[in-house]
């Protein structure tokens, strides 16, 4: 068994205490942008308290997320919950894709039909959203190592732009008197949400799918492998994310027929190559000397299975 928490000691409790400092400000800033938005008949504040909401709800999953990625692996789970934080990142990112496409047929709604809003009160609300979103994000920077606190850090980014947006967008109506902006202003952070949410879904569906990681090429690794002394060849060879910080590795090797105590050192050059070129951790590799049936499939023929070598695992620490 091997497993990776992350994070653990330290930096889980300083992940957690940003995460709690975010909660409370974010919530206390939706309630703010709300009103205000409704006060100003502002599209472009309520869309920011429409998002903030959203963000509250991002940094509550991550909360969670990081909570149980921090668990010990069991009989049960014996990956541990490294994929926790996974799932929120892809639960957040669809559900900011949602809210953009609403903002957007809203917005487009808007820009038939002005509505007169309050530029001075949405420039104020939208200040002090810039400070607290930059505050947040520049926190959450500080400990983005995985895709879940990275979704969480894009959200508070994402969120410092485009309040910063509406303090444009106010100042532009209060020197025009054009109410078209701030509907406008609305498709433009809609924009901005979906297109941020997009790779981070894109991501996450490539991990809980078990696709290969990114930048990760299979044919490299098994001519990699292959290259390595002893070995004939690689064959059923599969490569997955444990999580977003992890990858591992199972295949068939086979090599001549040698006791194990000499096989002992292709693993270990294996595990080496593995680990230190293509950032994969866990491996299980099987040893046999006769080929498989079926190189994919790795389908051994009946009167083979009696003679073949026993099975070596590998597990890189």
């Amino acid at each position: 068994m091997h497993f990776h928490a992350a994070p653990a000691g330290k930096d889980a409790r300083r992940t957690a205490l940003i995460l709690r400092f975010s909660l409370a400000a974010t919530l206390a800033y939706v309630v703010v942008t709300f009103v205000a938005g409704l006060r100003a008949h502002s599209l472009a504040l309520l869309s920011e308290a429409g998002h903030n909401v959203s963000d509250f709800l991002a940094l509550l999953l991550s909360f969670a997320a990081v909570y149980f990625q921090a668990r010990p692996a069991d009989h049960a789970r014996t990956f541990g919950y490294q994929r926790a934080g996974v799932l929120a990142a892809f639960i957040n990112a669809a559900t900011l894709i949602a809210i953009s496409l609403l903002i957007a047929v809203e917005a487009v709604h808007r820009l038939s039909a002005p509505v007169a809003v309050q530029p001075r009160l949405m420039m104020i609300v939208a200040a002090a959203g810039v400070v607290m979103n930059g505050i947040i994000a520049a926190l959450l920077w500080g400990v983005a190592r995985d895709v879940n606190l990275r979704s969480a850090f894009l959200h508070m980014a994402g969120d410092t732009l485009s309040t910063a947006a509406v303090i444009a967008g106010g100042l532009g109506i209060l020197l025009t008197g054009q109410n078209w902006i701030d509907p406008a202003l609305s498709l433009l952070i809609a924009a901005l949400i979906f297109w941020s949410s997009i790779g981070i879904v894109r991501e996450t569906l490539n991990i809980l799918l078990e696709g290969a990681p990114r930048g990760c090429s299979l044919p490299e690794i098994r001519s990699g492998m292959e290259a390595v002394e002893g070995v004939v060849n690689v064959h059923d060879l599969h490569v997955w994310s444990l999580g977003s910080q992890s990858r591992a590795l199972a295949c068939h090797v086979t090599i001549a027929d040698i006791p194990p105590s000499a096989s002992a050192c292709i693993l270990v050059k294996l595990n080496h190559l593995l680990r230190e070129h293509y950032q994969i951790s866990h491996t299980t590799i099987q040893f046999e000397h006769i080929g498989c049936g079926d190189l994919e499939g790795c389908v051994a023929p009946p009167e083979a299975i009696s003679s073949r070598h026993a099975h070596a695992h590998g597990h890189a620490h």
